[in-house]
């Protein structure tokens, strides 16, 4: 995110140099912050919308939106209504969104672990391939 920020950034200010010396006669100006942040921000505005709109365009989440009564036009509608903020912020949430069910396996590895060891100090008996140190 933060090259993407840099690398238009730098585009702007190139642009900004080579069209400053073109025009030699007419008197140059300097780039504002606030133009340069509504650039970047217009930037990514644009990749967030476009993002969450690609996101719209897989076909498994099409099918499991029709499922439950809910039209694609309508979706894409209410992401092209989104804030840039909230835009940025459900792409956050996709980023930290766990990928299948790693949490249901972990808790389970744990289960087997504990239960495991207390097989092994003979506190329990469920798995019948273990020995007792007691």
């Amino acid at each position: 995110m933060k090259n993407q920020a840099r690398r238009i950034l730098t585009s702007v200010l190139i642009s900004s140099i080579v069209f400053s010396g073109m025009a030699q006669a007419a008197p140059t100006a300097l780039i504002g912050t606030e133009q340069v942040a509504a650039t970047m921000q217009g930037a990514v505005r644009s990749e967030a919308h476009a993002r969450l709109q690609a996101t719209l365009d897989r076909a498994d989440l099409a099918a499991m939106f029709q499922a439950r009564g809910v039209s694609t036009d309508e979706l894409r509608a209410r992401v092209d209504a989104l804030t840039d903020a909230e835009a940025q912020q459900m792409v956050a949430q996709i980023d930290q969104a766990p990928a299948g069910a790693s949490d249901i396996v972990g808790i389970l590895f744990t289960i087997f672990i504990i239960l495991l060891i207390t097989d092994i100090l003979g506190l329990t008996k469920v798995f019948p391939f273990t020995r007792s140190v007691r």
